[in-house]
């Protein structure tokens, strides 16, 4: 047996490259499936904790600025903490006393409400009712016959029978210490996760540094670098991320009370508050809030002006918070997508429950900032947050393989109140033509997803262009020539004529545009010759070829152009001939100053200025230069 065999090499090689593999997945699948019992099981000693670091971030803003003024660390931890506890025990009196004075106002609102159901079941289950009412009353005037034997089959009287006696068992009033007890009982719940709450957070303040040096020791302790940057970039995200969006919610709860307060709703307050709390709840929260107000305002007096009313207030209230306040306060701070919080939210709250649903959002921000900074979870950025999966040019090149033209035109048009047709097709078109050109060329694609490329991307220039309708939906058949700069110059030729301009135009005022030679480089000359025409200039798109004696109109002299450019589109073979192309053009336009347009492709820019290739007397590397460089030519001053 030969073991120099490369077949059982790679076979050797081969078995435990599949077998670490499938125990890395195996490994993965084991380690998720803890950390989701862990998350499940451990919820009782996982939340409070949570909530307590969150409410760290939340008052550490407050915590400096106590330390500031001279206070000792213990002394500002305890003041921040205390003053918090006061604040929400004062919050909580005052929501209780508006939910007591409501629910003794029930009783009072109880008839007007059903007589508004009663209006609304007439208006909208009446007409129905009528078409059922005949059908029921024929019904009820034939009831069936009832036996006239009686139960012994005799047409007597029957013996009658005693029915049960009903009995009811009441149990005995309960007195005060029962009374306080219940009391007790309800409310000892959240009494004891509170202070679990503040008795963490007391500690989590107190040795914040501490924890932070042993999480850095624990989690990076071969790159401190790297894991002070990600807990510094956590931290400052979700601490901003808290006080701004507690200042927001704080915000609407108070304009919803003093609106609500002046329709005149009773407990204002109320739903003021329940308006901050939910609207912590992402998407729904506010309207959750809004909901319940409405049902109140519905019941309150007959008409419905003040249902109307709550129901503007909320809409306007959230309107202006979410669309002009919070994208002026952090706007994409968090930096998740909404997709990412809606499924944050459903996955919190199956975990932990309503608590979850308030913390879904801060939890998936630390997520989403330990996959930006450690490589192996870097797919948690991807999947979470709101950034562009995909660049520019391979969006472009994925909707051309799709045939979507109306996506690339929607992402065209908004890159272009921005920026010029030049920079669309430094950024975008060119890298996205070597993309399929070197997926053509490895076999990645077929002629028929070529054909669909070559038809997106007429569409899209064209349509950028403002060329008529009737060109922008010409479908060139398979014998038709396939090169699409080809076919955007036959749609300008059709506007503009054969000569693409008038033939006898001032002496210098024409700019010419040629192609090296391969398909892309053709396309590239065409797309210059646009973004030059965008600027002004009377710029055209020939080939060597129709520059001879023969080919070009007797009126047209050398005289009239004042630049050509010599137009690559991305590395290719047919560089290599461009000192015999350059040649060449000198024959025919003796004078003219030539100019190489050698572009990158997909490779970034050089920092360095462009040199000339092949004898050229000037060379420019981006269509963005090459605009440029005619501009300053008729402005030098500029």
């Amino acid at each position: 047996m030969n073991r120099d065999d490369p077949g059982l090499a790679s076979t050797a090689t081969g078995a435990p490259s599949a077998a670490a593999s499938f125990r890395d997945r195996a490994l993965g699948i084991i380690a998720f499936t803890a950390v989701m019992a862990l998350l499940y099981f451990g919820r009782d000693v996982l939340i409070p904790f949570t909530v307590a670091l969150m409410m760290s971030l939340l008052i550490a803003p407050l915590v400096l600025r106590l330390r500031r003024i001279g206070l000792s660390q213990t002394a500002a931890v305890l003041v921040a903490v205390v003053g918090l506890a006061l604040a929400i025990g004062v919050a909580a009196a005052v929501l209780g006393t508006q939910v007591l004075r409501m629910a003794e106002s029930l009783p009072q609102y109880e008839k007007t409400l059903q007589q508004k159901l009663r209006n609304l079941d007439e208006s909208t289950l009446g007409r129905l009712n009528a078409l059922t009412s005949e059908a029921s009353r024929l019904i009820e005037s034939h009831p069936p016959a009832a036996s006239a034997a009686g139960p012994n089959g005799s047409g007597g009287n029957p013996t009658s029978v005693a029915g049960p006696i009903p009995v009811e068992l009441h149990q005995p009033r309960p007195g005060p210490l029962q009374i306080i007890a219940r009391v007790l009982a309800s409310v000892w719940a959240p009494l004891e996760s509170m202070a679990i709450v503040l008795f963490v957070l007391v500690f989590v303040l107190l040795e914040r540094e501490a924890l932070r040096d042993r999480f850095i020791r624990l989690a990076g302790g071969t790159n401190i670098r790297l894991t002070t940057l990600a807990l510094n970039d956590a931290g400052q995200r979700l601490s901003k991320f808290f006080v701004s969006q507690f200042a927001v919610n704080l915000g609407v709860g108070l304009a919803v009370a003093l609106g609500l307060a002046g329709l005149g709703l009773p407990q204002a307050a109320l739903w003021g508050a329940l308006a901050t709390l939910l609207r912590f709840v992402p998407y729904v929260g506010v309207w959750l809030a809004a909901l319940l107000a409405t049902v109140l305002a519905i019941a309150v007096i007959p008409g419905w002006s003040l249902a109307i009313g709550t129901v503007g207030l909320f809409i306007l209230v959230e309107l202006i918070a979410a669309q002009v306040v919070e994208p002026h306060l952090y706007g994409h701070m968090t930096g998740l997508s909404p997709l990412s919080v809606v499924v944050a939210a459903v996955f919190w709250s199956a975990l932990w429950g309503p608590l979850g649903l308030v913390l879904s959002t801060p939890l998936t921000l630390c997520l989403l900032v330990i996959g930006r900074h450690i490589r192996a979870l870097r797919f948690l950025e991807l999947l979470l947050g709101d950034a562009q999966a995909l660049s520019l040019p391979q969006r472009f090149y994925q909707r051309a393989l799709s045939g979507n033209a109306d996506d690339i035109l929607v992402t065209a048009r908004a890159f272009l109140k921005r920026q010029s047709f030049a920079a669309y097709c430094d950024l975008v078109l060119i890298p996205a033509l070597h993309l399929g050109s070197l997926d053509f060329e490895s076999g990645a694609i077929t002629q028929d997803q070529r054909r669909k490329i070559r038809d997106v991307l007429v569409t899209v220039v064209s349509a950028l262009s403002g060329e008529p309708r009737r060109l922008r939906r010409h479908r060139p058949s398979v014998l038709e020539d396939q090169n699409p700069g080809r076919i955007l110059r036959q749609h300008r030729e059709e506007l503009t004529g054969r000569w693409q301009g008038p033939v006898q135009v001032p002496q210098g005022s024409v700019l010419l545009c040629l192609a090296m030679g391969s398909p892309g480089d053709t396309i590239a000359a065409e797309l210059l010759v646009r973004a030059l025409r965008e600027q002004g200039l009377d710029a055209r798109h020939v080939s060597i070829e129709e520059l001879d004696a023969g080919s070009r109109p007797p009126e047209a002299t050398a005289d009239a152009v004042a630049l050509a450019y010599l137009v690559s589109a991305y590395p290719n073979a047919e560089r290599a001939h461009a000192e015999e192309t350059i040649r060449r053009l000198r024959q025919q336009l003796p004078g003219v100053r030539i100019v190489t347009a050698f572009l990158p492709g997909m490779s970034v820019q050089s920092e360095f200025p462009p040199t000339p290739a092949g004898g050229a007397d000037d060379g420019v590397t981006s269509f963005v230069q090459a605009v440029e460089l005619c501009l300053e030519r008729q402005h030098p001053q500029t």
